[in-house]
């Protein structure tokens, strides 16, 4: 009797597929999915056969306006690094930054090449809010500074603020898997990143400078912690959002103290600079 697991391959079909295939991934991560792969009408989901519950499965796919439908397939063996070398191309941003899988091959003439064991679609650099933060980091003197990395995924801003020379850097995710992860990648990259579970009731001490590549519901409700835990003159750089989020988040953000210094745009998606 063989002792590999059997799996259970859910592939999803979404309409609208943008912003919700990502939206579906996030959701289908804390049921214990274990890597997904993006197809051209939404994704393929894994999960190992005792942990997987339709039902609970349906409930994630729930979103008033959107159409979901899934069909699930049992298979004896996943190869994921065939899974994940399918799906994740090396990332390049501005000529600066290469972030690759252990099964590409290395490039040179970067200045800061990173190693990530890319598991998740969510901060492999792939989504452009996590790009966009990537540009802001690499406009930003980060030497001796403390950073905080908000909804820190794979550790990819973290990581490169460490390499930029901050003194300390700190990730909080609400996803235990997500922290395992950051943590192998910070292993991975000889990085002093250190990531702990929780949300912003989390944070301790103050930043200088704090990366929150949240959803907009997120940055809003906890507005507030950000800016206590941002020092005077410190920056703090928001994504996850659109055009039309802008002028709410905005206003939550002048409310709680901070001052809008400018802004980034990728495809329909839109990072905010903001200063204490």
């Amino acid at each position: 009797m063989s002792d590999t697991p059997i799996y259970i391959e859910v592939a999803v079909k979404v309409q609208p597929l943008e912003p919700f295939r990502d939206i579906f991934i996030a959701q289908l991560g804390t049921l214990g999915f274990e890597s997904f792969s993006e197809t051209a009408e939404g994704f393929e989901a894994y999960i190992i056969k005792k942990d997987y519950d339709e039902a609970s499965v349906k409930g994630a796919l729930l979103w008033e306006g959107v159409q979901t439908s899934f069909a699930t397939q049992e298979i004896e063996q996943v190869n994921w690094n065939a899974e994940w070398e399918n799906n994740f191309d090396p990332i390049e941003v501005d000529g600066r930054v290469y972030i690759r899988a252990p099964f590409h091959e290395e490039k040179q003439g970067f200045e800061y090449p990173m190693l990530i064991e890319p598991k998740m679609s969510f901060g492999t650099g792939h989504h452009q809010t996590t790009h966009m933060m990537i540009q802001w980091l690499l406009e930003t003197d980060t030497t001796g500074h403390e950073v905080l990395d908000m909804g820190c995924g794979t550790g990819i801003l973290g990581i490169l603020a460490d390499m930029r020379g901050a003194s300390r850097v700190h990730g909080i995710d609400i996803d235990t898997w997500c922290i395992e992860n950051t943590l192998e990648n910070a292993e991975r990259n000889q990085s002093k990143m250190t990531a702990e579970v929780g949300g912003a009731n989390a944070i301790q001490g103050t930043f200088d400078t704090i990366c929150a590549n949240i959803n907009l519901n997120v940055l809003l409700a906890d507005m507030n912690a950000y800016v206590s835990a941002l020092k005077e003159g410190g920056t703090i750089f928001f994504s996850g959002f659109y055009e039309e989020n802008i002028p709410t988040l905005r206003e939550s953000a002048s409310a709680a103290g901070l001052t809008y210094v400018g802004v980034k745009e990728r495809e329909q998606w839109r990072s905010l600079k903001m200063v204490k």
